[in-house]
């Protein structure tokens, strides 16, 4: 198993390019599906979700390619509808499947979906979504499968502005015959570019982006080529280790639009940010100040991703601040992480309480999950001495190469396996 063993204290600098957006490429190369051909999407990250992904359309069928940041999916042969239990549950977002298999073939078969261990996320509103648009659904254990030959469009109205459930609901809309309504959508950047991409393979949506989406189905849907928005969580990581560090980082090829929440709270604790275009400089020579409040909600609002983040932050903030956590209430695993580095940190219930300490020392911590693993990184990036993070296969989710990111912008900052440690031990 590997781990990242990191020397602290070293203000980060440079500039870097921000990949690919993992959480929109995964409903993208889903989305495939749906037409018969070669797709081709450029500034795919090479992340272990997306190997997943691949690996489950390949079982299904596709052929695909994935190189350089360039993904191709052909999918002239799928023929199969049912998608193994053994890889979903190895990410949650093989549930994207759902809806444009549905579309394509009528039928879909899948499991209860793996991923982080953050709380509670059911899948109700994707299951409702597809039965108001004709879909029969039959749960068996933990198999669920859907039979929707001819699906109908409909008027949807979502009991929380779900991701997930808004980006299913799209894709087996595009094929459904009259008009599809969603109402209180998820309005995530991520959901634009799914919209983006559709239309490029000749779906009729609009209004991505606000609470209200509109589907016109159409008979069929051609292959197109298409490039992956940039990782906006990428890009705030990288933002809140800039300064975490007391580092200057500029961030290309990054969506400034895409983080003014987070921009809003980098200048309240005194970082100094420059936006031109796509490109963000990030610097903060002082120690940060404390924040009174942040509370994560859906985009546009903080982002639940971000929150284990800047909590790292806030803790070497001179003062006292408060965030609280409304979307996943599972999300606070990373707080004795790092209060084994030095912070001080309480929770009670969905709310932690955080009084900013001068330092935090190295330690030896374990990631939890994808954010609370970055998490760590960062705090062993601002900490005095040596902090070894495990369990980084979590990281890997989400992260092209953590490690060579941060070397990039001059971290010490190593990855090491089990089994060369234990090679090295017995020579």
């Amino acid at each position: 198993m590997d781990k990242l063993v990191i020397e602290g204290g070293r203000p980060l600098s440079g500039s870097i390019r921000i990949h690919g957006a993992k959480n929109a490429a995964l409903p993208i190369m889903a989305a495939s599906l749906l037409a018969d051909g070669e797709i081709t999407l450029h500034n795919v990250p090479h992340l272990l979700d997306i190997e997943v992904m691949l690996y489950i359309l390949e079982r299904l069928g596709c052929t695909c390619r994935h190189e350089q940041g360039t993904v191709t999916i052909n999918t002239s042969l799928v023929r199969s509808h049912d998608v193994p239990e053994d890889l979903m549950k190895q990410m949650r977002s093989s549930i994207f499947l759902m809806g444009p298999l549905l579309a394509r073939f009528g039928r879909v078969s899948v499991y209860q979906p793996g991923g982080c261990a953050i709380g509670e996320r059911k899948i109700d509103l994707h299951l409702r979504g597809l039965e108001a648009l004709g879909a029969q659904i039959e749960e068996q254990d933990q198999q669920i499968i859907c039979h929707g030959a001819n699906l109908i469009g409909a008027d949807i109205h979502l009991d929380f502005p779900s991701v997930g459930a808004t980006e299913n609901i799209m894709m087996a809309a595009v094929l459904a015959e009259g008009t599809t309504t969603i109402f209180n959508a998820a309005r995530e950047p991520e959901i634009q570019d799914l919209q983006h991409f559709l239309n490029a393979m000749g779906a009729r949506i609009m209004g991505a982006g606000t609470d209200t989406i509109t589907i016109n189905g159409v008979e069929k849907l051609q292959p197109c080529t298409y490039e992956i928005i940039p990782d906006r969580i990428v890009a705030g990581t990288v933002m809140i280790a800039a300064a975490a560090t007391r580092g200057n980082v500029t961030l290309t090829h990054c969506n400034p639009a895409h983080l003014t929440s987070l921009i809003h709270v980098l200048k309240r604790t005194g970082v100094q940010i420059t936006v031109c275009n796509d490109i963000m400089t990030v610097s903060c020579m002082t120690r940060p100040k404390s924040v009174d409040r942040i509370v994560t909600s859906p985009y546009p609002s903080f982002p639940t991703d971000l929150q284990s983040q800047i909590m790292v932050l806030l803790s070497l903030a001179d003062g006292f601040s408060v965030m609280k956590e409304t979307v996943f209430e599972g999300r606070f695993k990373h707080v004795d992480e790092l209060n084994v580095m030095g912070a001080d940190i309480s929770v009670d219930l969905n709310a932690a309480f955080i009084r900013g300490v001068p330092r935090l020392y190295g330690a030896t911590v374990e990631a939890t999950d994808l954010r609370a693993g970055a998490a760590l990184v960062i705090a062993g990036l601002a900490a005095q001495g040596k902090t070894i993070v495990e369990q980084v296969h979590h990281i890997d989710r989400g992260y092209d190469q953590i490690e060579k990111l941060f070397q990039s912008l001059g971290a010490s900052v190593e990855r090491q396996s089990t089994v060369s440690k234990q090679l090295d031990f017995a020579n």
